[in-house]
């Protein structure tokens, strides 16, 4: 009985242990922007996430046609300027806060999905909860605009991410997301050299880097494999909008990050969002899009 109750919870024990593995390693390595800057740790993140998951995969075995390769091309892209970006808005904004914002990319491809009045309700919650964190007024709680900004672009290219994804959805999830990884890094990587230089080659910083890498994307991205081939679609959904509560109690425990009452209103929000638009998201055949996969 007790196996059967294990096996039965381990896919939801899968996702909350992925999006509590990526909020860890965000966590960790925003201690490395005053040594690397936020470019330089989005190089070493991206840059050794592609590494570890080349070495994985080995994404070479299987072949690729010219129209998949330009597909890994523009989501590669798409997943290096998220990163690149959201690290960027890590610099003035909370981590919870940045996390929530950049949900809107997602939410707002699954409102364009369905057009069921219930869907209404999740806009709303959606709204509210962007409207409650955007910088409209000039009080001391005000979050940095040039924050929000940053993270409202990682939420565009969020949004660009799942759809390019979905057109590598045919090929198998280990060989594209290695190659999107890899893309990435080449897109990110020399921004980061711009701006750290040197600095990135220290041997301590390149072990940090390298435990940032394997905790917020090679755990992460595998635990969320096994649950993806157990768990309806809404399920994985529901779980995964817990995210933004996780990053912003990692950002209180962490990061010594506090929020006010009405950013913690704007989070909740944002999750009853995208735990309803998951379940109500009218459903397309799926053959595991990488864009489930990573985030």
């Amino acid at each position: 009985m007790h196996t059967h109750r294990l096996a039965a919870a381990l896919p939801a024990l899968a996702v909350l242990g992925s999006v509590t593995a990526l909020g860890i390693g965000t966590s960790f390595a925003k201690h490395l922007f005053p040594h690397v800057g936020s470019l330089g740790t989005t190089a070493l993140r991206v840059g050794f996430s592609a590494l570890l998951l080349l070495a994985l995969w080995r994404p070479w075995r299987w072949s690729l046609s010219v129209t998949d390769r330009a597909s890994i091309l523009r989501y590669g892209v798409a997943l290096g300027f998220m990163n690149l970006l959201f690290y960027m808005s890590l610099r003035t904004i909370p981590f919870g806060v940045a996390v929530a914002i950049e949900f809107a990319g997602p939410l707002t491809l699954a409102m364009l999905s369905s057009r069921r009045p219930v869907d209404f309700l999740w806009l709303a919650l959606a709204v509210v909860g962007l409207g409650l964190l955007l910088p409209l007024n000039q009080s001391a709680a005000a979050l940095d605009p040039e924050g929000v900004a940053y993270a409202l672009a990682a939420a565009v290219c969020w949004g660009a991410y799942i759809v390019f994804g979905k057109r590598v959805g045919h090929l198998h999830a280990g060989q594209s997301v290695a190659l999107g990884l890899t893309v990435a890094a080449i897109a990110v990587v020399p921004f980061g050299v711009w701006q750290a230089g040197s600095a990135l080659l220290s041997p301590s910083i390149l072990l940090y880097g390298l435990g940032v890498a394997a905790i917020s994307s090679a755990i992460p991205i595998s635990l969320e494999m096994v649950a993806l081939k157990r768990l309806p679609e809404e399920a994985f959904g529901i779980l995964t909008s817990m995210e933004p509560a996780v990053a912003a109690l990692l950002g209180l425990f962490v990061l010594d990050e506090h929020l006010t009452g009405l950013q913690w209103m704007a989070i909740v929000c944002t999750m009853l969002a995208a735990a309803g638009s998951s379940v109500t998201a009218r459903r397309q055949p799926s053959k595991g899009a990488p864009a489930d996969v990573v985030m």
